[in-house]
């Protein structure tokens, strides 16, 4: 008994000095945010609380993400590619394996608080929600982007897809307002344990119909009606990022606390007013997103669909800057993890790689890395190394072959296929072998 007390003992001590040592960690992810739509790329929103961190912290300007959203989320909570799980589209039925380990599962493992407020995509039904893959509270859409008033997704078995902790309800408000007040809250009711808060926003998903507050302050040679309120939703979601570091700087946590501000694909053309959607009177035309310089837009696999706004902040830990490094979004997990100190017993098969030291400022040589990506419904796929990028259409009668210098060509307008014919036959050869674990992640039938 008394040796029992002892280990005990150690093991109570040993988890407090980790605890002391492991991050919070706030993941805040943008819906639809082109690379072109924020101040520090030269949009023309304002954007001062994301052009702070910009300034004070470092950007990643080669993230990459999945063309749409479902891949993107799927990839950010495994650290492996979307296509692993047959997900390549946006999706209502249950994404996941049950027994994956994800990242809050992970963390939960090492003493976490976890959270998720915001867009979930990965399981529309309440018994498939985030507090079945590991978030001790979850709170927002279990489906995709909502309308901003009515909180409705698009008419069908998930239209009614509001919840707390997988109980469906019933709130007033603008869907921004509701999530940063809950993130918000959740801030100031920690106390000393370590958490994970993921907060993916629905801005600046269609249908957007912005308050008055937001509207009032678009710049007058703004006059088209959806382009208003898009640049309405881009200042309100920029004030929503002020307002969750100032909750962590008045809960004494900013210090300790590694904040990450990305976007899960590129901005989007579509019309607003998505008639798929219960009716909330919101107005009629189409969406703004600019990715520009870069080529395509959110469902494509070109640098506009897949490149992201992407920042990251810690004081004293990150120093400020840019790196060009090609990074993605399966990278978040082996790097958070590699931080807060999880080691897991069986090996998890992760596509992504630990950037803690990349972040860090140290030298990490991932120029021979291959960075694998699917689009949507399997219509192309695409591998990055180094400075280039291929890419295969599935077109008819053959397949369409593209290879870029991204470093040389970031806008993807010359194809140098013909002439780097070496290199494409590597490339595909590479491609070939990266697609040889898809699907192998199949989710069961069963609920439990």
């Amino acid at each position: 008994m008394k040796n029992l007390l002892i280990i005990c003992s150690t093991l109570i001590v040993a988890m407090s000095s980790l605890q002391a040592t492991q991050p919070n960690i706030v993941f805040v992810l943008a819906d639809d945010l082109g690379w072109g739509d924020v101040a520090f790329h030269g949009g023309i929103t304002p954007t001062p609380h994301l052009n702070q961190l910009a300034r004070e912290g470092l950007e990643l300007t080669q993230h990459y993400v999945a063309p749409v959203c479902s891949p993107t989320r799927s990839g950010f909570l495994t650290g492996r590619y979307w296509s692993r799980f047959n997900i390549t589209t946006p999706i209502n039925t249950r994404g996941l394996p049950w027994n994956t380990v994800t990242l809050p599962k992970a963390l939960k493992e090492i003493g976490y608080d976890t959270c998720l407020i915001g867009k979930w995509h990965l399981g529309s039904k309440p018994e498939w929600g985030p507090n079945r893959y590991g978030f001790d509270h979850a709170y927002g859409s279990l489906a995709g982007g909502i309308s901003p008033w009515n909180h409705r997704y698009k008419k069908g078995d998930y239209t009614i897809t509001w919840h707390r902790n997988g109980e469906l309800i019933e709130e007033e408000g603008h869907v921004t307002d509701l999530l940063t007040r809950e993130a918000v809250g959740w801030i100031h009711e920690r106390d000393e344990t370590p958490f994970l808060l993921y907060v993916p926003f629905t801005a600046v998903h269609l249908p957007l119909k912005e308050p008055t507050e937001w509207l009032n302050q678009v710049s007058d040679s703004i006059t088209d009606e959806v382009s208003r309120h898009y640049s309405a939703s881009v200042m309100h979601l920029d004030d929503s990022v002020g307002k969750i570091v100032k909750a962590l700087e008045q809960a004494g946590k900013r210090e300790n606390t590694l904040f990450i501000f990305s976007s899960d694909n590129g901005g989007s053309t579509a019309e607003n007013n998505d008639l798929k959607y219960p009716d909330d009177r919101c107005p009629n035309g189409r969406l703004p997103g600019n990715n520009l310089p870069l080529r395509g837009q959110k469902g494509t696999i070109y640098e506009g669909g897949t490149r992201v706004p992407t920042l990251v902040s810690w004081p004293g830990h990150i120093k400020p800057g840019k790196i060009n490094t090609p990074v993605h979004i399966t990278d978040w997990m082996p790097t958070f993890c590699a931080l807060a100190g999880y080691v897991s017993q069986t090996g998890l098969n992760w596509d992504g790689t630990d950037l803690s030291e990349l972040l860090r400022g140290k030298p990490v040589n991932l120029k021979d890395r291959f960075i694998y990506s699917a689009a949507p419904n399997w219509r192309a796929s695409s591998l990055r190394q180094g400075d280039w990028k291929l890419i295969v259409t599935d077109r008819k009668p053959a397949n369409e072959i593209e290879l870029f210098n991204i470093t040389k060509d970031p806008s993807e307008s010359f194809n140098l296929a013909s002439v780097e014919s070496q290199r494409v036959a590597m490339m595909l050869k590479q491609l070939k072998a990266s697609t040889t674990a898809d699907g192998e992640a199949k989710v069961d039938e069963s609920n439990e």
